[in-house]
């Protein structure tokens, strides 16, 4: 009987939720599965009851593995005690993600890193991970040099509250009642709003978009790649979708592009554009690969070093869970825990 592990889940929000579902999808390994939140109670998770424990210093003797899907503060607070309990943390907050002894991982990209780990493993932003699937393996065979994203984020990237709100927007429109402006700055049904995170006042990019250009240069070894990205939250409830514009050493045809990327692991090449063949957010909803089409070559250059393409992926379950429960079945694989 091949070995289990003993798993434990902080946080039972929407990530946590998937991150549960992925575990079992998955068939990961598990001896049993603990669930830890600010306070103990039962919770229904997925149509099952659990058995929800109060997360403190003390509660991770025993696990083998522990993901986190709560809050930056949780994450901070109880770090050293799941690395003094011996277990690994794979945390999806911001956290540690710029912390140079922390490895900031999408398997696909640079499980390599794993390797260096001393006990947390960082996930990245959602928009992270999903641009990186597709961009990796491109930047693998041509290395990139500058890349310009803008992305189109569902209202599920705030958490139940956003896309509880862009629902609740919806009815009331329909009922022609007043509209309830809470989780967003702005009214998102009907509207597109280019404000995600707060602004960094030296430069007025959030800190969303800076996000993409740290993790990127991190998780790709290229501290000097030359990244720019404006981030737009969008009225649809799950799925983000990003254009990017991508510059390389090397020259680089779609025709190459194209059969890079059909062979990349978690990349679905969507390219069929005169029969309606691009990616979607509807159709990358609840799926694990990311869709990577209108792979073109950039008209605004005169050589063969760019290329515009459009992406779009699950950011609860690619860009968050599936993340990382991918990251526990590597560390199993590597044999690091």
């Amino acid at each position: 009987m091949s070995r289990q592990y003993n798993v434990g889940l902080v946080g039972v929000g929407a990530v946590g939720a998937e991150m549960i579902k992925v575990l079992k999808d998955r068939g990961f390994p598990c001896g049993k599965v603990q669930v830890f939140a600010s306070r103990e109670r039962d919770e229904v998770i997925n149509g099952e009851t659990y058995h929800v424990l109060k997360a403190d210093e003390n509660s991770f003797g025993g696990l083998d593995i522990v993901l986190f899907a709560g809050k930056t503060d949780v994450a901070i607070q109880l770090k050293d005690a799941v690395v003094k309990a011996g277990a690994k943390m794979i945390d999806n907050s911001r956290a540690f993600r710029q912390d140079p002894d922390v490895p900031l991982v999408v398997p696909q990209v640079n499980a390599e890193d794993l390797d260096w780990n001393k006990g947390v493993i960082a996930n990245p932003n959602c928009t992270t991970a999903i641009m990186l699937e597709a961009v990796a393996p491109l930047h693998r065979a041509k290395k990139l040099k500058r890349l310009i994203a803008s992305t189109y984020q569902a209202a599920s990237g705030a958490g139940a509250p956003g896309l509880a709100e862009l629902e609740e927007q919806m009815k009331e429109m329909v009922e022609d009642r007043p509209l309830s402006v809470k989780a967003f700055q702005h009214q998102l049904t009907y509207n597109l709003i280019p404000h995600i995170d707060k602004f960094d006042e030296t430069n007025w990019y959030t800190l969303e978009e800076l996000k993409m250009r740290n993790e990127a240069r991190k998780m790709l070894h290229a501290p000097d790649l030359m990244v720019s990205c404006t981030s737009v939250r969008v009225p649809i409830p799950r799925a983000h979708s990003e254009s990017l514009n991508l510059e390389f050493e090397e020259d680089v045809t779609p025709e190459e592009a194209r059969e890079i990327l059909s062979k990349a692991e978690g990349v679905k090449v969507v390219d069929d554009p005169l029969n309606g063949g691009y990616p979607m957010p509807l159709d990358a909803t609840s799926k694990y690969d990311v869709l990577a089409g209108r792979i073109r070559q950039d008209i605004s250059r005169n050589d063969k070093k760019g290329l515009d393409m459009f992406v779009s992926g699950d950011q609860l379950l690619r860009g968050a869970a599936l993340n990382a429960v991918e990251i526990a079945e590597h560390l199993v694989k590597r044999g690091l825990v």
